[in-house]
């Protein structure tokens, strides 16, 4: 029987893709095994995360920040934004203060919404052909 191709992304309304699994010790290998699927399989897409359950462990945050560095350019050219959603405003705040320096490291939009329909509206917008700026 084979594996599943995805465990971590829910990719039934793709191309939004909802990141559903845990960050839980060790799952760096799978999310890059699924991030190289998703950029082999060719369309643009949006990434949405859900609030933060738990820290990253140190060696998943360096393999995956590996893994972004080293694909930056073919991210960048799929990934219309990564939005991540985060109810707290302070958290919010501080989250969209990094997004600049995130950007330049990998080449993909960051943004950050309180609600899961505010950032499904945000990458429908995006899809459409809007721009993360419109204020949507």
């Amino acid at each position: 029987m084979t594996e599943p191709v995805y465990t971590l992304y829910d990719v039934r309304d793709y191309p939004i893709v909802r990141f559903v699994g845990e960050a839980a010790e060790g799952y760096a290998t799978r999310w890059c095994a699924e991030m190289d699927r998703l950029l082999a399989d060719g369309g643009r897409f949006v990434l949405i995360y859900p609030p933060r359950r738990q820290e990253e462990a140190h060696a998943d945050r360096v393999a995956r920040g590996q893994w972004l560095k080293h694909n930056k350019t073919a991210l960048a050219e799929r990934c219309l934004a990564v939005i991540a959603i985060e109810p707290d405003a302070a958290r919010r705040a501080e989250m969209e203060a990094m997004y600049p320096n995130l950007v330049k490291a990998f080449g993909t939009p960051q943004a950050v919404r309180a609600t899961a329909a505010e950032a499904e509206r945000l990458a429908r917008h995006l899809l459409a052909g809007g721009r993360p700026s419109d204020g949507v």
